[in-house]
């Protein structure tokens, strides 16, 4: 598989190269100039086939022939966990991504991108430093925690994560690090880019991502959407509509890679008050507004990193961003979400899928199998999901094993300096 980077289209990498790098020269995310579709009589045998043994064909195809030889075994113990598609709402199925070990749709491409490094890291230490707006920091601690020569360090806003999502970030210990940072999202991943242009720091201890800039977490996330379609009865699967609860991009991105490789399906995008590209698509201005702290916080983004790689498949295949639906919410039309559905069938949703459910209700074409996405496990968000629906909900055993554990932190301001001395000084490099 042969990556661009997409600010400087003279670096390119294969696929093991990118994702070892992370990201490219000038903060530039890699991603192919081409993705060869499969035949429509290729599709219909995917599709027949199980989660494991069709996700191994999609990536192999993906990735190539000549590269990752443990590319099988590594997406057999990665994936280890089903991704039911659950009737909400008639015609309105939720696929629910969260049944892994951290109850969030980020397992997928942490677990995968997990292994992959193990694989190719070739005895050499990495530091994986990410950002997280909620998920992404659990998925990332739970799939690296005790790998050797891995060390992991965390960085979440202050009072904007759940405590629950602290929890499973902030009690693993070991070579997970912890950093609670007085801010929002959008400048803990700037302290990361800032660290990725820092040459010298790099080096020295060996610096990758686990966001969804790299390349290996998004790839893991096509395999799904096909999961979701193979699914739904045989009749439902010509005409699909995907919501996808966006706050980086890299999910719907993933899906348009699914779409680009044959699938066919549409996409609306729902976001909540951060609606930067909701706005953007209307107006054609791109126009970042401060983050706003809400009850969907995964998706309180405002600068997504991955926008550029979906423009850029857009491009690729011809296709137009008026393409897209989209839609957002406040809190409050979130709210008005949760409890419809609930009162219609009983499903409970959590913040991110309700917004999501929402989109697709008012997005959808007579006759569209309609597909939201379910990112997280509503447990997760336990004392918001309670107080709106006014039901009592269960702890999964994931979430009873944490609860009780106290958190190990470093807090700090947005300070890069600051940031560099205590990875410095934890990590003895």
């Amino acid at each position: 598989m042969q990556l661009f980077n997409l600010k400087d289209h003279t670096e390119s990498a294969s696929f093991t190269k990118a994702v070892l790098q992370g990201i490219g020269r000038g903060q530039g995310l890699f991603f192919p100039d081409r993705i060869e579709p499969f035949a429509e009589k290729e599709i219909e045998d995917l599709l027949a086939l199980p989660l494991v043994p069709r996700s191994q064909r999609i990536l192999r195809h993906l990735i190539g022939g000549d590269e990752l030889s443990e590319l099988e075994d590594i997406v057999a113990d990665a994936f280890n966990f089903p991704a039911p598609l659950v009737k909400a709402e008639e015609d309105c199925w939720c696929l629910q991504l969260f049944r892994g070990p951290t109850l969030a749709f980020k397992d997928f491409g942490a677990r995968f991108l997990a292994r992959v490094l193990g694989a190719v890291r070739n005895g050499r230490h990495l530091t994986i430093l990410t950002a997280t707006s909620g998920d992404t920091g659990a998925a990332v601690a739970g799939a690296f925690h005790g790998q050797q020569g891995i060390d992991v360090v965390v960085m979440y806003p202050k009072g904007k994560i759940t405590p629950l999502q602290e929890k499973l970030i902030a009690t693993l210990g070991g070579n997970v690090h912890a950093i609670e940072v007085d801010s929002n999202f959008d400048q803990c991943q700037d302290l990361v880019k800032r660290a990725f242009d820092d040459q010298d720091f790099r080096e020295r201890i060996g610096l990758n991502s686990a966001n969804s800039i790299n390349i290996a977490r998004l790839l893991a996330q096509v395999t799904y959407y096909f999961e979701a379609v193979a699914q739904l009865p045989v009749e439902r699967r010509g005409s699909v509509l995907f919501s996808v609860p966006c706050g980086n991009f890299g999910d719907i991105t993933a899906g348009l890679i699914a779409k680009a490789l044959g699938l066919k399906c549409r996409f609306a995008i729902a976001c909540n008050v951060n609606d930067t590209v909701p706005r953007y698509l209307k107006s054609g201005k791109w126009d970042p507004h401060p983050t706003v702290q809400t009850l969907s916080n995964a998706m309180d983004i405002s600068r997504p990193n991955n926008w550029p790689r979906t423009e850029a498949l857009v491009r690729m295949e011809g296709w137009s961003l008026d393409d897209f639906a989209c839609g957002s919410l406040t809190d409050d039309e979130t709210e008005q979400s949760m409890r419809e559905v609930y009162a219609k069938t009983g499903y409970i949703t959590e913040p991110h899928a309700a917004i999501a459910l929402a989109v697709l209700k008012a997005s959808k074409k007579p006759g569209e199998a309609g597909i939201f996405l379910g990112t997280a496990h509503p447990a997760k968000f336990r004392g918001d999901v309670e107080r709106i629906l006014g039901t009592r909900l269960p702890l999964p055993m994931a979430l009873q094993q944490v609860i009780g554990r106290e958190c190990e932190k470093h807090e700090m301001k947005p300070d890069y300096e600051a940031l560099k001395d205590y990875v410095l000084k934890t990590l003895r490099l």
